[in-house]
C-alpha cells in the first residue's frame, strides 16, 4: 500500500502553513495572539498551535466558493471552542464560541487569523472594533448567574450541615 499523496488547496486564500492572528475575549482586555500551522486539503482544514490558554488543535472545513470556514478548537486536556468565519482574502476573520457547564458557561468574541506575512493591520482593527461595539467589555451574562447560582448551592449545603441534623430529629420527634 503506498502513502497517501497530500493535495494542498491551490486557492490562495488558504495557504498551508503558518499561520498567526488573535482572538478577543471582550471582559479580558486586549488581543490574545495565536500562532499555528494550518493544513487545508480538499475541503477539509488542520492545523495545531499555541496561545495564551495552552497547546490546541483544530479541525473543520473551508469552502473556496464562498470563503466560509468553521472549525473546532480542542485545546489539549481542556475544553472546546467553536469558530465560523470567512475569508476574503485577508485572513479569516469572525466569532469563536464557548459553552460548557450545561450550559451555565457561555462566552463569544471575535478571531482574526492570517498567513504569516501577510499585512492586515487595518483589517485586524476593524475586527477589534466590531466586537467592541457589539458586547462591549462585560463577562458574559450566564457567567455571574452561574457564580451566584453555586454560591447559593454551597451556602444551602453549609447551612444544612450545620444545621441538618437538628432539623431531621425535629421531625421524627
Amino acid at each position: 500500500m503506498t502513502p497517501r499523496q497530500l493535495t494542498l488547496e491551490t486557492d490562495p486564500r488558504f495557504p498551508s502553513g503558518r499561520w498567526t492572528g488573535f482572538y478577543i475575549q471582550p471582559w479580558i482586555p486586549g488581543r490574545h495572539m495565536m500562532s499555528l500551522d494550518m493544513t487545508f486539503e480538499d475541503g477539509c482544514l488542520e492545523a495545531q498551535g499555541t496561545d495564551r490558554v495552552g497547546a490546541f488543535t483544530f479541525s473543520g472545513t473551508y469552502d473556496t466558493e464562498n470563503g466560509k470556514c468553521q472549525w473546532t478548537k480542542q485545546y489539549r486536556g481542556k475544553h472546546r471552542v467553536s469558530y465560523a468565519g470567512f475569508n476574503e482574502g485577508k485572513g479569516i476573520w469572525g466569532i469563536w464560541d464557548i459553552r460548557f457547564l450545561w450550559g451555565l458557561y457561555h462566552d463569544r468574541g471575535v478571531f482574526h487569523l492570517w498567513p504569516e506575512g501577510m499585512a492586515v493591520d487595518a483589517e485586524a482593527e476593524l475586527t477589534e472594533r466590531a466586537l467592541l461595539q457589539d458586547v462591549g467589555r462585560r463577562p458574559p451574562f450566564q457567567v455571574v448567574v452561574g457564580a451566584v447560582i453555586l454560591g447559593l448551592l454551597v451556602a444551602a449545603l453549609i447551612i444544612f450541615k450545620m444545621y441538618g441534623r437538628q432539623w431531621i430529629e425535629q421531625l421524627f420527634r
